[in-house]
């Protein structure tokens, strides 16, 4: 947000002071460029009135009349007082007219001042001097104008005419407009060149990354990304990019995922099924031959074999459905404290006819603080079930299973261990996976090999972690979060508010089916 970044590293602040410091620059060279005019023009005018002028213009042109009769007044008028703004009129007694700029004097104005100069008189005294007859106010008056005469030798060679009022506007734009247009120019790109190169340079260097690391993105390309240096605006804009394509970059990649899974699991479903249908059909062929003659015997013994293909059969499928219901979330968990002991109680009812005929022992260890849970009571007892039963089928004979209830900061952690050969280490991350089985040729007498990726799935839809490793055989521990619900009546849990309720009936239980280990 704005409030949390630099003011000096936004984007607007930065258009502003380069404005701001453009219009300063601007108008500091055009107060210098006023200044240095207006003592050009200062110094250019040696006279602080027109009459003044018109005395000292008189001077100089009867000094150098005097000493070369043969001068023409224009150009000496125009090299002296060209640069002069104020409008200067000479009218010689020849009835010559000239002025020090290049405007020609229109016939009737120069006929009026023709008339006003006749009748100035003979001057008393040099203008040098600074005297002379001054004309009447009246005329002056009439002709807005202020009149010396040049004097040459005594007499009168023609008058010098300054018109009162300020110069023509357009003289001034023809004898300052070039200088100021340049001037102006050369700010106007100097500034110009400024702000491109200061804010709107940099800005759009980062934008065009921006833009670049968008197409690349849309080509395909996940890893782009835009850099975020600046801390600007673009830098903000940047940095959503980068957060947006992290995130879409993700969800790509979980599609994929997603997709290979998908894949993979048609083609062991596909698998799975195929194996008990084989058999099935093989074996309801054999049986339907006219020309076999079987004997009872063999055919109860066939009949079986199709039944117990059935029935395995319709465990894949069940535990299918199950796992899906499971992971897809539209299994709903009821959450109420499980008492620990009645799970171990149950699960050793389950399995006490097979251990008493194998000779295995069952440990029960329930220490002070983990004697309840808070879950699905239905599902957790499915969970344990499946790690017995695993447990079970890789425990050899005499050995023994030991069930174990811990508190581990500030969890609750089940453990199933047994004394078996253990799981080779480079199955133990894959184990969880559907369908994987360590020994592929023990894949039909094995169960669905379903069974510990439901656990994970139960036990991931309680909010907790299961985990397997050995430890002087196979140890899977279940880590649950410890929820108090002094009620007794639920609870909320990691699915969220609302998701409770009973499930009994609709979920599968490990009844006909031992889920294997791997």
């Amino acid at each position: 947000m704005l409030s949390e970044r630099a003011w000096y590293r936004s984007l607007y602040w930065r258009l502003a002071l380069g404005l701001i410091a453009f219009l300063a620059l601007a108008l500091a060279a055009q107060g210098l460029l006023f200044i240095w005019m207006t003592d050009r023009i200062a110094g250019s005018m040696p006279a602080r009135s027109p009459r003044q002028l018109a005395f000292l213009v008189a001077s100089d042109l009867s000094s150098a009349l005097e000493r070369d009769p043969a001068m023409d007044p224009a150009a000496h008028v125009r090299e002296q007082y060209g640069r002069v703004f104020q409008s200067i009129i000479i009218l010689m007694r020849d009835g010559r007219t000239v002025s020090n700029h290049d405007e020609p004097v229109p016939p009737e104005t120069a006929a009026t001042l023709r008339e006003e100069a006749a009748r100035i008189g003979r001057p008393r005294r040099g203008p040098a001097a600074g005297g002379g007859p001054r004309p009447g106010g009246g005329p002056r008056a009439r002709a807005r104008a202020e009149f010396a005469p040049i004097v040459v030798d005594g007499s009168v060679a023609g008058v010098v005419v300054v018109p009162f009022g300020r110069p023509p506007f357009s003289r001034l734009v023809r004898e300052l407009g070039p200088t100021m247009g340049l001037v102006g120019g050369v700010v106007l790109i100097a500034g110009g060149a400024v702000i491109a190169f200061v804010v709107f340079g940099p800005a759009r260097r980062r934008l065009r990354a921006v833009q670049e690391a968008t197409e690349r993105f849309g080509a395909g390309d996940l890893d782009a990304r835009a850099p975020e240096g600046g801390g600007d605006e673009v830098a903000q804009l940047a940095h959503s990019f980068n957060r947006m394509a992290e995130e879409l970059a993700a969800r790509a990649r979980a599609l994929d995922a997603s997709d290979r899974a998908r894949r993979q699991l048609l083609a062991d479903v596909s698998h799975e099924l195929m194996t008990p249908l084989t058999a099935m059909r093989g074996y309801v062929e054999t049986l339907s031959m006219p020309e076999l003659r079987l004997d009872a015997e063999t055919r109860d013994r066939y009949m079986g074999i199709i039944d117990e293909e059935t029935r395995r059969l319709e465990n894949i499928i069940g535990d299918l459905l199950d796992l899906a219901r499971l992971e897809g979330g539209g299994t709903a968990f009821r959450r109420e404290r499980v008492q620990v002991a009645a799970l171990f109680e149950r699960v050793a009812t389950r399995h006490e006819r097979e251990m008493r005929v194998r000779g295995i022992s069952l440990q029960r260890r329930i220490d002070p603080g983990a004697e309840v849970v808070i879950g699905d009571p239905d599902r957790l007892e499915q969970a344990l079930q499946n790690l017995a039963a695993n447990a079970l089928r890789h425990t050899p004979d005499g050995g023994r299973i030991a069930l174990a209830s811990e508190r581990a900061a500030g969890r609750i952690r089940v453990t199933v261990c047994d004394n078996g050969p253990g799981i080779p280490p480079e199955h133990l991350p894959l184990i969880f996976d559907r369908f994987y089985k360590a020994d592929a040729s023990r894949r039909a007498a094995s169960g669905s090999g379903l069974g510990l990726s439901i656990v994970k799935a139960i036990v991931e839809r309680h909010g907790g972690t299961i985990s397997a490793r050995n430890d002087g055989g196979a140890r899977f521990e279940i880590v649950l979060p410890e929820r108090r619900d002094p009620q007794g009546t639920g609870g909320t849990g990691p699915d969220g508010p609302g998701e409770t309720g009973s499930h009994r009936g609709e979920g599968r239980t490990t009844n006909g089916a031992s889920p294997a280990r791997l």
